[in-house]
């Protein structure tokens, strides 16, 4: 009976052993023997009855992710997937980055029988197959362009690390692509530590299916489980117990245990989760617990407190309203605008889809280069028509401008000027992570506000009084420094009989 015919998977699989030595480590020089997992990966790219065009895998830091994409570069510069006359990159964030990869591959390389097809340009980080033709390039983002490039196969090395949700390297590359007929994208990376980041939007997306091209597998702690147990680290750590040693591992998780200021670093890099490493005000898993939608008509005769944060007339201003329902819950409902003109390039710079989500109806792109406070006068007196608002806290920053528009409009409304400084904002912070830890906040995983809150972090006075951070350039908190005043101002009415009384210069004061 003949023997069964392999797969282009199996077949990529056999190749990889049978050419492929360890390039470093204990088991250097030994011939590569593919693990379950890392076989069932290499199957579901190369099996896939659609044809893969992007796949993703994500799994935490030393699971020898690199190596297997030196492995799977190999496969496609000399191996049964090698095309004449082609063009191979690898893209990574950094020079040094770049030249772990093609490292390995030329470690590979000269310790096989590889060395006799395919020639080390070490100066260049290239690799050349004289007999086929094929082209490998090692390029990072400090590389001036990759315009004019016409890719059929690109490794995207550790994704996460790009900040925000464009790579201007990416996208070169990705677009570059489109002039071959079935070209491949390898991304193999930790995740990045927030939801707003490239990597997290291409994994979110493919996690929904709606791509057959497009393949994910995600190897990540849940949040629910104690970040410690072993359970959390198998799920995010293939390799535990092999070539990843267990007892250092563990020695990691109680480190972090022992030590709270690793415990960010940890969970993104160990368990492989979405946690910011500069330890934000609030965990991704609590604002998640608190995820479930707001609902206007629970509080439609609740009173409203809101937020106001006005921040520069060129940059995102934030309007966030909220309400308790009979349950005791906050429902908190959150605008967000910016000036239309320069939105991409302010994209760019604070590494956030703003186009995005205006196409969402997250973001008010408001006409001209700086955000009119008219049309926030108009949202504001919007919400006073509506509902019963009580007070509207504002960072004194600009209230001027807007207290003219208001004028205009011959309305006067409930304004309270809210201090950004110690004294105010750590009983604000105290009453939001309250609400937040005991599960009793309603957001909607709005995203422009979970992306502020995945930003948003403290710092410390002498006394231990805590205030929002705001001197990071690109990390926008406009909506939590809203959220966080609105908050106050319905825990300070909740606790005195009453909070409000309107001066003789038509400001509001807490008294």
């Amino acid at each position: 009976m003949a023997d069964r015919r392999l797969t282009r998977g199996e077949r990529n699989c056999d190749w990889i052993e049978a050419h492929c030595l360890i390039p470093e480590g204990r088991f250097v020089g030994q011939p590569v023997r593919l693990r379950p997992w890392q076989r069932k990966e290499i199957l579901r790219i190369y099996d896939n009855p659609a044809r893969t065009r992007r796949a993703i895998l994500s799994f935490a830091r030393k699971n020898a992710k690199t190596a297997l994409s030196a492995m799977l570069l190999l496969l496609h510069l000399v191996g049964p997937e090698a095309r004449p006359n082609s063009q191979l990159y690898s893209a990574a964030q950094s020079r040094d980055q770049a030249g772990v990869l093609f490292s390995l591959a030329a470690k590979m390389v000269r310790m096989s029988d590889l060395r006799e097809y395919v020639h080390v340009r070490d100066n260049a980080k290239q690799l050349f197959c004289p007999a086929l033709g094929s082209l490998y390039r090692a390029l990072s983002a400090e590389a001036s362009t990759a315009h004019g490039l016409s890719p059929v196969f690109v490794v995207h090395d550790e994704l996460g690390q790009v900040r925000g949700s464009r790579s201007e390297l990416f996208e070169a590359l990705e677009t570059a692509a489109g002039a071959q007929e079935e070209p491949l994208s390898i991304i193999i990376s930790t995740q990045a530590p927030t939801d707003s980041a490239l990597l997290s939007v291409l994994i979110d997306d493919a996690l929904t299916g709606s791509d057959p091209k497009t393949i994910v597998a995600l190897y990540s702690a849940p949040l629910g489980l104690d970040p410690f147990s072993d359970e959390a680290i198998r799920a995010a750590n293939p390799a535990l117990g092999d070539f990843l040693s267990y007892e250092e591992v563990r020695n990691q998780a109680e480190s972090a245990r022992r030590m709270p200021s690793r415990e960010a670093s940890f969970r993104n890099l160990v368990l492989n989760q979405r946690v910011h490493q500069n330890s934000p005000l609030v965990s991704r898993s609590v604002w998640i617990a608190n995820g479930a939608e707001a609902d206007i008509g629970a509080v439609s005769g609740a009173r409203f407190y809101i937020g106001l944060d006005l921040s520069s007339r060129n940059d995102l201003t934030a309007l966030v309203a909220l309400a308790k329902d009979a349950d005791g819950f906050d429902h908190v409902f959150p605008t967000f605008f910016a000036p239309a003109h320069g939105v991409h390039e302010r994209a760019q710079r604070d590494r956030a889809p703003y186009d995005v989500w205006a196409s969402q109806g997250l973001l008010t792109l408001v006409p001209g280069a700086s955000v009119d406070y008219g049309a926030v006068a108009d949202k504001l007196c919007e919400w006073c028509d509506d509902y019963d608002v009580a007070a509207i806290g504002y960072d004194r920053w600009r209230i001027d401008v807007l207290k003219t528009e208001l004028a205009r409009r011959g309305r006067e409304l409930p304004l309270i000027p809210f201090g950004q400084g110690f004294k105010d904002m750590s009983p604000a912070i105290d009453a939001l992570e309250a609400e937040l830890v005991n599960g009793r906040m309603r957001h909607g995983n709005h995203a422009v506000l979970s992306w502020n809150a995945a930003n948003a972090t403290t710092v410390r006075d002498p006394a231990g009084n805590r205030k929002l951070d705001k001197s990071q350039e690109i990390a926008r908190i406009d909506g939590m420094v809203a959220l966080a005043m609105a908050k106050a101002l319905a825990a300070r009415e909740a606790s005195t009989a009453s909070p409000f009384v309107i001066d003789s210069d038509y400001q509001i004061m807490v008294v």
